[in-house]
C-alpha cells in the first residue's frame, strides 16, 4: 500500500511538473481590494454557468468552471512573474539532476537501504556540484 502511494506521488509530481502552465500572483490576494476584485469576477463567473442546461456534459461543465477560475485569477490577480534565468546551470547540471531524478524512481519503487544511500549520495554529489558551479559563475 505505502508503495502504490508513493508511485502515485512520483507520477503526480511529474505530471504537475511537467504543466507549464499560468502561474497567478497569489500575494495580490493579501490585499483586500484585489480579493474583493476577485470575489466579484469568481462570483459572476460562477453565476453565469448556473445559468447552462442541466442536460450538458457533465465534463464540459466541470472545463467551463476550471476555465473561469483561470480567467477570473488572471484578470484580477495578474500572472506570476518567472524567476530569473540562472546562467550557471548547463547540459552537465542536466545530468545531474536526471541521475537524481532516477535515483529517487528506484529508491520509490524499492525504499531498501541501498537505494536510499544511493539516493542520499547522489542528492549530495548535485548539491556540491550546484554549489561550486554558482560559486565559479558568481566570483568571475
Amino acid at each position: 500500500m505505502v508503495v502504490k502511494g508513493r508511485d502515485r506521488l512520483a507520477v503526480s509530481k511529474q505530471e504537475a511538473q511537467r504543466f507549464d502552465g499560468e502561474r497567478f500572483n497569489l500575494r495580490k490576494l493579501n490585499e483586500l481590494e484585489d480579493r474583493k476584485q476577485y470575489q466579484i469576477e469568481i462570483t459572476d463567473r460562477f453565476a453565469a454557468l448556473e445559468n447552462l442546461r442541466n442536460d450538458e456534459d457533465i465534463n464540459r461543465a466541470w472545463e467551463n468552471i476550471k476555465e473561469n477560475i483561470k480567467t477570473s485569477a488572471k484578470d484580477s490577480l495578474g500572472l506570476q512573474e518567472l524567476k530569473q534565468h540562472k546562467p550557471w546551470f548547463n547540459e552537465e547540471c542536466l545530468g545531474f539532476l536526471d541521475q537524481r531524478m532516477q535515483a529517487k524512481m528506484q529508491w520509490i519503487h524499492d525504499p531498501s537501504q541501498s537505494y536510499v544511500d544511493n539516493l542520499n549520495n547522489v542528492r549530495g554529489e548535485a548539491s556540491r556540484h550546484f554549489e561550486n558551479k554558482k560559486e565559479d559563475i558568481y566570483e568571475s
